[in-house]
């Protein structure tokens, strides 16, 4: 199980449009139902900085989010939108309730 957390901050006049296009990935993601996924996102009470976790639990280790087309639309051209680019943490579990258990 690979579990990542991802925060960055957004330029406030592309706020709205990032929620949006996250949005749109989690339109996909309820109609596609991938294994080995389980995704959230959250807007901190700024407005503009995103925490995104993933916990990824596919045998391969292959992210199921590489095969959603909104998401790859979400992803491009986020360099634009952001004050503060996309920092990616990988994280180990230390506890865990209700929340990418094994």
């Amino acid at each position: 199980m690979i579990q990542v957390m991802v925060r960055y901050k957004v330029k406030p006049e592309h706020a709205k449009q990032n929620e949006e296009l996250v949005r749109r990935v989690y339109e996909e993601l309820h109609s596609a139902r991938p294994n080995g996924l389980r995704y959230a996102t959250f807007v901190e009470e700024d407005g503009v900085s995103f925490v995104h976790f993933a916990s990824i639990e596919t045998d391969n280790g292959q992210n199921p989010l590489a095969d959603v087309e909104a998401f790859r639309a979400f992803q491009k051209d986020i360099g634009d939108r952001c004050d503060e680019p996309p920092k990616a943490v990988n994280l180990r579990g230390v506890g865990s309730f209700g929340i990418a258990e094994e």
